[in-house]
């Protein structure tokens, strides 16, 4: 099962590092990673996506929790949250009917057009990975020129929130 993994960590050298080789070292994959500043500019907020059952779920939560750049952990997956990706993609746009089918597609999914020119259009999509992957089957991968997607972030709903 698909899981997404929020933590604060410190904000210092090394710390990417030390958790990426925790998931190296024990077998386990990163679907994604993101991480930013926060509001603290000594903490990091990271955002990781894997995927594996409660078990190993619950031993790369520990795991985490025991690397002293780990401040706290939370597997968003077990509450309600929001999440989003966001990705530019750039396609051939060509003829007038195929620009046309383009903008009304991006219009559909709420996208916008960032830049515009003879052959190529670059669509800005902000969603769920599920809605960017479906945009991206609709367009077709013949007209895909190039794709550049920031991975997950996710926030908790209502009153739960991660904070040091």
């Amino acid at each position: 099962m698909r899981h997404i993994i929020s933590m604060l960590v410190e904000n210092e050298s090394g710390a990417l590092s030390r958790i990426a080789g925790m998931f190296t070292a024990r077998g386990y994959n990163i679907e994604c990673l993101t991480v930013a500043p926060t509001d603290d500019a000594t903490i990091s907020r990271m955002t990781l996506v894997t995927i594996g059952d409660d078990q190993i779920i619950e031993q790369i939560i520990k795991q985490l929790n025991k690397l002293l750049d780990v401040v706290k952990v939370v597997d968003m997956t077990d509450g309600q949250h929001i999440e989003r990706e966001m990705m530019l993609i750039k396609v051939t746009a060509g003829a007038a009917e195929q620009r046309e089918e383009f903008k009304r597609l991006t219009d559909i999914f709420r996208g916008r057009v960032l830049d515009v020119t003879d052959k190529v259009y670059t669509i800005e999509m902000t969603g769920t990975s599920d809605k960017l992957d479906a945009f991206v089957d609709v367009i077709g991968s013949s007209n895909i020129l190039e794709v550049v997607r920031s991975g997950v972030i996710g926030i908790s709903r209502g009153e739960r929130h991660l904070r040091v």
